[in-house]
């Protein structure tokens, strides 16, 4: 019988980094908003050590920034710097759209179909959070069915660095059932058998969520 090593154990510092990716990606935290070591490690109920640990990787990936007398603030970006990063995430998503279409297993789609449901409760019920949550997990699931952990990875961190500014526009229940609907023509042409007919709808899907954004920021 092979035995199997079992899964590393997530330190503290890495869930109070998840839990603060969390309320960046769901607008908790706002961007060029403080974060204070010392009410972190109240928070979380640990010392400041794990919190120095979770912030010091969240500044690594660009999601925080260092700012005056050590402390560490969410990112804030120019409508011009936001521009040119949602450019590059049209023309990585587009990727990603086309080699899911490519490539996609049952196992993929059925991942894909499960986070697009959780979108659809969570908009039915209006709970602002849970979509954002849902909505992260349906374009990681994108990401995956590439079968490519590079782009998946590429992927991941524009939609980390970009979380708080399209929070915004999720404000209202109308613009939860909206964004469903999107996913909908969104997926329909990613489950087509045309990967050209995927891209088209990303870059469609893209555009469409970055003018949103402005209108929020």
């Amino acid at each position: 019988m092979v035995q199997t090593s079992p899964l590393p154990r997530e330190s503290t510092g890495q869930r109070i980094e998840a839990a603060l990716l969390d309320d960046i990606s769901g607008g908790l935290l706002q961007p060029g908003e403080r974060l204070d070591e010392t009410k972190l490690a109240e928070r979380f109920g640990v010392s400041r050590t794990p919190v120095r640990e979770a912030l010091s990787r969240l500044t690594a990936q660009g999601v925080l920034v260092a700012g005056e007398k050590r402390g560490v603030r969410v990112a804030q970006y120019t409508r011009e710097e936001l521009a040119q990063m949602f450019e590059a995430m049209q023309e990585i998503e587009s990727i990603c759209a086309r080699l899911a279409n490519q490539r996609l297993t049952l196992l993929g789609r059925a991942e894909i179909e499960a986070a697009q449901a959780e979108c659809v409760e969570a908009a039915k019920h209006n709970d602002r959070l849970a979509y954002i949550k849902a909505n992260e997990k349906l374009h990681l699931a994108i990401y995956r069915a590439t079968d490519n952990p590079y782009i998946c990875d590429l992927a991941s961190d524009f939609r980390r660095k970009t979380g708080p500014f399209r929070a915004k526009k999720l404000a209202t229940q109308e613009d939860l059932l909206a964004s469903v609907e999107n996913h909908v023509d969104l997926l329909n042409k990613i489950f087509s058998e045309d990967s050209q007919t995927a891209v088209d709808g990303m870059r469609k899907h893209m555009t469409e969520s970055f003018m949103r954004v402005l209108a929020a920021n």
